[in-house]
């Protein structure tokens, strides 16, 4: 039973890992909190679930729809809620402001156009498959969400560190200011650093659906809050800690709610944060020069 909850909590957690990763890229590269992230995983599984429910497209191909209707949600974001501040240089408060009012405007979209139903994939998206090993039961599906998270961690990060355009995105991290005099176009980046957010969100998004079978328009916020905590727990700047953080509120959270209370998950996991702030206050992976850069400006 025990190690039957682990592998459900790694699973889930290996999705919120994924859900942060896009929301720490634009808090790195931007410096602002996009509180619409959550919406913008809404969103995406909502483009996946209507690609399989009009289109019948088999479970691999509502991701990669995820993805890009992800993608394209978080970019208009940006171009509408983040471009026009940064171009007059508003506060970094003032970005936060803007997104919490675009993530309103897409949360009463999205609550008119599904009345408020809770949605669901068919049951036959994907098949159901049961491997037993040593009385723990595997589902196919549940190694397949596993293999596609490292598949995009390690994707990204070599993007990030193997590509010029990744060097192009940790140089405006650094200094926008610097990049500029490079010669390096801040606008083409945050292009790709939101777009990029957007697709992790919205594959997250998707596989959010499938595992819970569910779908509606609040179905993000939850996870915005805990996308705090594992930015935070993992530490600032760290994609490996991003990770690591969301397997250990993953699990955290599961065995709370198979051996304790569900209404107790919350606060557990963010008696966990407290615990390791006050032992590593720059997280788990984080170091003190990865804080002075977000801080600094």
């Amino acid at each position: 039973m025990l190690m039957q909850q682990l592998l459900n909590g790694v699973v889930v957690g290996s999705v919120y890992g994924l859900f942060a990763l896009g929301f720490q890229l634009v808090f790195g590269v931007n410096h602002i909190m996009n509180m619409a992230h959550g919406t913008v995983f809404m969103w995406g599984a909502f483009a996946g679930l209507y690609a399989v429910m009009l289109f019948d497209v088999p479970c691999p191909v509502a991701v990669l729809i995820g993805a890009l209707g992800g993608g394209i949600v978080s970019v208009v974001l940006d171009w509408v809620a983040f471009r026009p501040l940064r171009k007059r240089g508003a506060p970094e408060f003032s970005s936060i402001v803007s997104s919490i009012g675009a993530s309103l405007i897409l949360l009463s979209l999205a609550q008119q156009l599904t009345a408020t139903r809770v949605m669901r994939f068919p049951f036959d998206v994907f098949p159901i498959v049961v491997f037993n090993f040593f009385g723990l039961r595997i589902q196919l599906l549940q190694l397949v969400i596993v293999g596609i998270v490292v598949l995009m961690v390690v994707g990204l990060l070599y993007y990030l560190y193997r590509t010029s355009f990744g060097r192009q995105i940790r140089s405006v991290a650094f200094s926008e200011s610097t990049s500029r005099l490079l010669g390096i176009n801040p606008f083409a980046i945050n292009f790709q650093v939101f777009f990029i957010s957007g697709a992790l969100a919205g594959i997250a998004g998707v596989l959010i659906g499938i595992v819970f079978n569910s779908v509606h328009f609040m179905m993000g916020e939850p996870l915005l809050l805990r996308a705090f905590v594992v930015i935070i727990l993992g530490g600032l700047g760290s994609i490996a800690g991003a990770l690591i953080a969301g397997l250990l509120i993953g699990i955290i959270q599961t065995l709370t709610v198979a051996y304790l209370s569900a209404g107790l998950a919350d606060a557990i996991v963010f008696s966990a944060l407290f615990l390791v702030l006050l032992i590593r206050p720059t997280g788990l992976f984080g170091g003190a020069a990865a804080v002075a850069r977000v801080t600094r400006r």
